[in-house]
């Protein structure tokens, strides 16, 4: 019998070097494409469908269908012609730097936190970047066409008071401009470049951007041929302080110095917004910046191209925002509206019945968020436009239909009453008002004062009148909707308060010639 030991032996079949089974290659193929893919931030590309299910081919489809191109250089390179650098110079004797056009105080601390951007060393420096040299003033800033013809859009800030404006466009070439109107309240001016017909143009932005949509700052703040940022929507309506109408879209890009006036352009290469204002504790851009919405930008631009000025509805009244504890004192609901604390007389809302104490709600039979949105919604009415207003008054739903006024463009502000010895709150006299932290006197009794209310002679700092803004000089009109002449009057309408079970009261108050309303806690009696 054969011993097996004793057989010949039959090496192994060996597979030839380099090849695999299909089932390993398609694997492996899978993986590799994978992991180059996700180097690439691209769809994994298999070796072949016949190794993919029918539903992770339909997730691969679907993933290439919505992916978006990387990067902005297609859209940069169609808009980037539109945008120009914008230079003035202006003839003065004032010399020193200013910033008359601000709206805070220089060196405060919101003058720090927001600052205009535009000029060979930004900001500090004046508006638009604006440096005193001699007689001589200069400013620099960036702006774009809006039209083939050579209509241009800018700042205010950087071309108010220019004696001569030139630009220079994308390809280096210089002409000079004539500015056709300005528009402070909104920081918009419209400028018309000369020597030329057939300029590349950007498009205004016909919708509203959502918050996290991609966002391109352009601007050309030197004329060295430009500059582009991207960034995102991180807010709209924003409000910064710099007047009735702020209604900001807010960009979390980091905007360059120079950029005043230019576009912030969206992915489609449509125009969102204007910029105007960054926010710089630092003195240098931290990568939030602030634009002019495109549909304001529309409605200014229009009305200064026809006739160099803005025209806006005006209803005549001085208002201020429903804050929770003026709405429990009114009753309230919510905290919206807003609050007429006086209106103003022979004016569209004192002729239709409108009186301080009321809140208006309702524009067209459309809410009214607060104050600040009915500020923008009549300034963007035209003036003799009927409009229906919804008041809430002592209560009371009510419509009332009026004609506009148009907004004056300047307005004289009395300071208040002087700071001397007869004037109200430096004699020491009147009656005190524990319960609210005040000293009062009959107004009458005050020179200076009036003949209406009582006036604030003292002011106990560690008070709820302080906490609330109340100073000495101040007029105490009304409390709880009814007129005071003396300190009884106020500790009256105090008790019933009380006995009302009413956690605050309604003062109306009269500081120099504007009117607010305080809301004070009643306090114990």
């Amino acid at each position: 019998m054969t011993n097996p030991a004793d057989l010949p032996k039959i090496p192994p079949q060996k597979k030839p070097r380099g090849l695999l089974s299909m089932r390993k290659f398609a694997l492996m193929a899978s993986v590799v494409a994978g992991l180059g893919a996700a180097a690439y931030g691209l769809s994994t590309p298999y070796a072949t469908d016949a190794f993919v299910s029918p539903a992770h081919a339909q997730v691969n489809k679907d993933v290439r269908q919505v992916q978006q191109p990387i990067g902005f250089a297609d859209i940069v390179e169609r808009v980037k012609p539109s945008v120009i650098s914008v230079r003035v110079r202006i003839e003065e004797k004032q010399t020193a730097d200013n910033n008359d056009d601000l709206p805070f105080p220089p060196g405060s601390p919101m003058e720090r936190f927001f600052r205009r951007f535009g000029g060979p060393d930004g900001f500090p420096g004046g508006p638009g970047g604006r440096r005193g040299r001699g007689n001589l003033v200069t400013g620099q800033g960036s702006g774009f066409f809006i039209s083939a013809d050579g209509y241009a859009v800018t700042n205010n800030h950087v071309v108010d008071g220019a004696d001569k404006v030139e630009v220079t466009t994308d390809d280096g070439k210089t002409y000079k401009a004539k500015v056709i109107g300005t528009d402070k309240r909104t920081d918009l001016a419209l400028i018309k470049v000369e020597g030329g017909s057939n300029f590349p143009f950007a498009k205004l932005s016909d919708g509203e951007p959502r918050i996290g949509d991609w966002v391109l700052a352009v601007g050309n703040p030197f004329g060295l041929g430009g500059t582009v940022t991207a960034g995102i929507v991180s807010a709209r309506g924003r409000d910064i302080g710099n007047g009735p109408y702020d209604d900001f879209i807010q960009i979390d890009a980091p905007v360059n110095k120079g950029n005043s006036g230019g576009p912030a352009f969206d992915t489609a290469g449509e125009v969102i917004g204007v910029n105007t204002a960054i926010y710089s504790p630092s003195g240098g851009s931290v990568g939030i910046a602030f634009s002019i919405p495109s549909a304001t930008v529309k409605n200014v631009v229009a009305q200064l191209k026809d006739k160099g000025t803005v025209s806006r509805g005006w209803i005549g009244v001085q208002i201020q925002p429903v804050t929770q504890e003026i709405a429990d004192s009114l009753g309230l609901k919510k905290a919206e509206g807003a609050l007429v604390a006086e209106p103003q007389t022979n004016g569209p809302a004192a002729k239709a019945g409108i009186e301080s104490g009321d809140v208006i709600n309702k524009v067209n039979d459309q809410p009214v968020k607060d104050a600040r949105e009915l500020a923008r919604t009549i300034g963007g009415m035209a003036p003799g436009a009927s409009i229906k207003l919804g008041v809430l008054h002592k209560g009371s739903e009510k419509t009332l239909t009026l004609t506009l006024g148009e907004l004056p463009n300047a307005k004289s502000i009395k300071t208040g009453f002087n700071d001397n010895d007869n004037g109200p709150g430096r004699n020491g006299n009147g009656s005190d008002v524990p319960n609210l932290g005040l000293t009062v006197a009959p107004a009458k009794s005050v020179a200076g004062a009036g003949k209406e209310g009582v006036v604030i002679t003292n002011v106990n700092p560690d008070g709820a009148s302080a906490e609330r803004g109340l100073k000495e000089g101040d007029v105490i009109l009304e409390v709880a909707g009814k007129s005071v002449a003396t300190a009884d009057d106020i500790r009256n309408e105090l008790n019933i308060a009380r006995a009302d079970k009413k956690n605050s009261v309604l003062i109306r108050v009269r500081s120099g010639d504007s009117s607010r309303f305080v809301a004070l806690p009643v306090g114990k009696g």
